[in-house]
């Protein structure tokens, strides 16, 4: 068996994507602030543990067919399962049982982890075409 992450997998495909940008549609450009705008305001992290069922966070990714999320459900016995998919359509790995209060830490350090291990691959891809761009332009 290969000791290969299918989460680096995923998240160098969607570095990759971002390498090649397609060009953002036009949009147009406002030149004022609507002062009267108001959104509402959540708490990232439960108040309670009871809170821990149906919390979810999204993973990096410009596509919705290859980003992650995590999702934290109550099983039977009252404790929680955090499933993990990718993409919209995926069978998820189910990590738990554990207590709410785990579920949520569980959630927040492999959406914070898929973070900083986004912004290492995008870094690094995005080094790698400014030093092909150099050795193309005959620079180097």
């Amino acid at each position: 068996m290969s000791d290969i992450d299918p989460t680096d997998h995923a998240l160098a495909t969607i570095a990759s994507i971002l390498e090649h940008p397609e060009a953002p549609p036009e949009t147009e450009k406002f030149a004022s602030v609507d002062e009267d705008l108001v959104v509402d305001e959540q708490p990232l992290v439960p108040q309670h543990p009871a809170d821990a069922d149906g919390y979810s966070k999204l993973g990096p990714g410009p596509m919705a067919a290859l980003r992650f999320k995590w999702t934290v459900q109550r099983g039977d016995e009252g404790l929680y399962y955090v499933h993990e998919t990718i993409g919209e359509y995926s069978t998820p790995v189910v990590s738990g049982p554990m207590s709410g209060e785990a579920a949520v830490q569980f959630v927040d350090e492999r959406e914070s982890e898929a973070h900083r291990r986004f912004e290492v691959l995008r870094d690094e891809i995005a080094n790698r075409s400014s030093v092909s761009d150099i050795v193309r332009k005959g620079e180097v």
